[in-house]
């Protein structure tokens, strides 16, 4: 349970003078920070404006008609008119919610949408009905969950301008309630400790005659894959600069900390117990992918293990999911054939509606590039690079999702990740004939070695048997010599 929420205090005196000076009466954003179920304390490292929807219009305005109008105009008992009654705040929770979802992909570990922020007067604020205030934060979980989905609470940040001053509030999501609590500034962002990896993994998952014959389709099997792969995730252990991670560990306050991870061997097994009859294929899922986390001050290390774990599985998550939102006429999928591209082209079908009985060649799925952006001094956030695209079109994307101020220099912005993460499709018995060949050609030379070593033993032993006979031959000749030679003579009588 959250009771004390803790601002950065640069980055919150940023967002304030940045809301006085556009002197708008109502706006709404996200707050980015950190939460979780083993501290009473949250983070809120920024808050970023939702940008205007389809329609140039704003995602959080004034209702037009005041509730009090009819009031004013009836007036009082006492003959002078009521005072107008202030307008209650209005929210495109979908539009909020879809900003939430896109910023959340942008995000490293360690880092989520916490909830949303809104601009208005205190009199405005309370105009409003707290279960429109609940369903916009509802809106922005379910868009940007947790990786610990169990995890029922978001933050609600009042920023009113008439009085000035700052309030927070904690939603429960379940029962939608909002309860106040703390509200400090301090130093968050200089006292971030930064984690990274790098993660190398291959799953093969076979291709059942039923998934054929069903409804099954590749975005269903790639992400069973990634459920696999968090599955392995959550029995590895750590090592942070070549030291194991344990409850007691403690790292220097030198930035970032290279963390590696020990999977058990088979410790989950991703292959379905099925006969060499049922499985008709196999999808080979592999690449390499570049992890952060970033672990808040007073935080236990295993919080950024944690929280590095996530960032891999999610990352995975994020790159299915912008394939899955591409357009329907553009097909993410290029044939392969022996090792050079051709084929027949598929059907223009996108992922998520490409079933695996469609798949009659082998093929290959390349998901996005994660590229690392300079956010603040020492943190990056991420973006996700296709095949047609370029750095510019990731600058330009940070600054209308993140609304970051001044250009972002091409120079500054990292490509981590050199191995391509893919998913490719093999027909199961190429795969089973070509490791058969293999044992064939393996087991051919086995023999023949076999054979090459018994014939040259052979050869050896009658080599030895022939010299022993010659020399059995000329003891028995100089023996014979020398009794002839060297025996008694007779005596003549």
């Amino acid at each position: 349970m959250v009771k004390t929420v803790i601002a950065d205090d640069n980055q919150s005196k940023s967002a304030e003078d940045r809301l006085f000076q556009l002197g708008i009466p109502a706006q709404v954003g996200l707050v980015i920070g950190q939460l979780n179920r083993s501290s009473d304390r949250g983070f809120v490292y920024d808050l970023i404006p939702t940008p205007p929807t389809d329609g140039g219009g704003p995602a959080c305005s004034l209702k037009s008609e005041a509730a009090g109008k009819d009031d004013k105009k009836k007036g009082s008992k006492s003959g002078k008119p009521s005072a107008e009654l202030p307008a209650p705040l209005v929210v495109d929770n979908d539009w909020v919610a879809e900003h939430a979802r896109q910023v959340s992909r942008m995000l490293l570990g360690g880092m989520n949408v916490v909830g949303i922020y809104l601009w208005a007067s205190e009199a405005t604020f309370k105009a409003t009905s707290p279960s429109v205030l609940s369903q916009a934060v509802k809106g922005v979980a379910q868009a940007a969950p947790f990786t610990d989905n169990e995890f029922e609470e978001r933050l609600l940040i009042h920023v009113s301008y008439s009085p000035r001053r700052w309030s927070c509030r904690v939603c429960t999501l379940a029962s939608g309630g909002l309860r106040p609590c703390d509200f400090k500034t301090g130093k968050l962002l200089a006292s971030l400790q930064a984690f990274r990896c790098t993660y190398n993994f291959e799953i093969r998952l076979p291709i059942s005659q039923s998934g054929i014959l069903g409804t099954i389709t590749f975005k269903d099997l790639i992400c069973r894959g990634i459920a696999n792969l968090a599955k392995d995730l959550q029995s590895a252990k750590a090592l942070i600069n070549g030291h194991l991670v344990t409850e007691n560990v403690h790292t220097s306050s030198e930035s970032p900390h290279d963390v590696q991870f020990l999977v058990p061997f088979n410790k989950h097994i991703s292959t379905e117990a099925c006969s060499s009859e049922e499985v008709v294929g196999l999808v080979v899922f592999s690449g390499a992918i570049c992890a952060f986390a970033y672990l808040g001050p007073r935080e236990p290390i295993v919080q950024a293990i944690s929280d590095l774990k996530s960032d891999i599985v999610s990352s995975l998550r994020s790159r299915l999911d912008i394939i899955t939102d591409e357009a329907e006429e553009e097909v993410a999928l290029s044939l392969v054939g022996g090792g050079e591209s051709g084929g027949d082209s598929l059907a223009e079908k996108s992922i998520q509606k490409l079933a695996l009985r469609e798949v009659r060649k082998p093929c290959t799925l390349f998901f996005p590039r994660r590229i690392l952006v300079p956010w603040y001094s020492g943190i990056f956030i991420c973006d996700y690079l296709q095949a047609l695209e370029t750095f510019e079109d990731v600058k330009d994307h940070c600054q209308e999702m993140m609304s970051m101020d001044g250009p972002i220099e091409t120079t500054s912005v990292v490509d981590p990740e050199t191995a391509p993460i893919s998913a490719a499709t093999r027909s199961f018995w190429d795969v089973v004939g070509k490791c058969s060949s293999n044992l064939v050609d393996d087991s051919k030379t086995n023999k023949n070695s076999i054979k090459r070593e018994a014939d040259a033993g052979k050869l050896e032993r009658n080599s030895l048997n022939f010299l022993t006979a010659i020399l059995v031959l000329l003891s028995a000749v100089l023996i014979g010599w020398a009794v002839v030679a060297f025996g008694p003579t007779k005596t003549a009588y």
